[in-house]
């Protein structure tokens, strides 16, 4: 059974090594990999997600800082479609039914197999626009900042490559989205509230992080300009067997 971090703890969630393993996409298909140049995120009706209480609140402006999480949930070795699915509905049944929240907390969930899905409603639009539907995943400052779930527990273990790989990419998507410099904007849940999200080892590894989006950013034909090609951003996929 999933565990995830406390209420108090405003919404972070709680082996493999940084390279992975041979079955690292297990169950998964011919999934294509998450890409900032060519993004797809599932959707809330690909993941089958309830209706939320209250429509989110959408601000006419950019966030100034994207929040790494951890779900603090098992290190699960499944990296299928399947499974990202119900971690995002297992998530959201947690935010609305034990915290009293009114969706799911954060704007963006990975799977450990590097899936990438819609959290809070309203998110991939308020992206497109350049806008921020406002979540509930740092308390205080949910105004101001977009957060990213990352599923697993880094307190001891390694991330897996393929979560890795996502991570960065769609951080790069979201500076590209928002011009960000991800040397400021890329931060911690714990740099922000008392909590030990984003776990000691995928906090350790910000600053590489902040570098590769950097480094991604200055090679992207794209860079500080994502927004402003004609036609979609923000594609949504063809419709899979069993999920709408």
């Amino acid at each position: 059974m999933l565990s995830i971090a406390a209420p108090g703890h405003n919404g972070a969630m709680a082996d493999d090594l940084p390279g992975g393993g041979p079955n690292e996409h297990s169950g998964a298909g011919d999934i294509a990999p998450f890409t900032a140049d060519a993004p797809r995120v599932y959707t809330r009706a690909q993941w089958q997600a309830r209706p939320p209480r209250r429509p989110a609140r959408v601000i006419n402006r950019r966030p100034d800082r994207i929040i790494v999480h951890h779900t603090a949930t098992p290190n699960a070795k499944d990296r299928s479609l399947t499974h990202a699915f119900a971690l995002s509905r297992y998530i959201q049944d947690f935010h609305m039914n034990k915290n009293g929240w009114d969706d799911t907390g954060q704007q963006l969930t990975i799977s450990r197999g590097g899936i990438v899905m819609e959290g809070r409603n309203k998110s991939l639009q308020a992206v497109e626009a350049g806008d921020l539907a406002v979540g509930a995943q740092v308390l205080h400052h949910n105004e101001h900042t977009i957060g990213i779930e990352n599923e697993g527990t880094y307190m001891k273990n390694g991330v897996p490559r393929g979560l890795w790989t996502s991570l960065v990419e769609v951080c790069v998507w979201l500076c590209q989205a928002y011009s960000l410099e991800p040397a400021g904007a890329i931060v911690g849940h714990r740099d922000y509230n008392n909590t030990s999200c984003p776990g000691d080892v995928l906090y350790a590894r910000l600053p590489e992080l902040r570098r590769t989006v950097a480094e991604r950013l200055n090679s992207s034909p794209a860079a500080g300009n994502a927004l402003a090609a004609p036609g979609p951003v923000l594609p949504i996929l063809p419709r899979l067997d069993g999920f709408p």
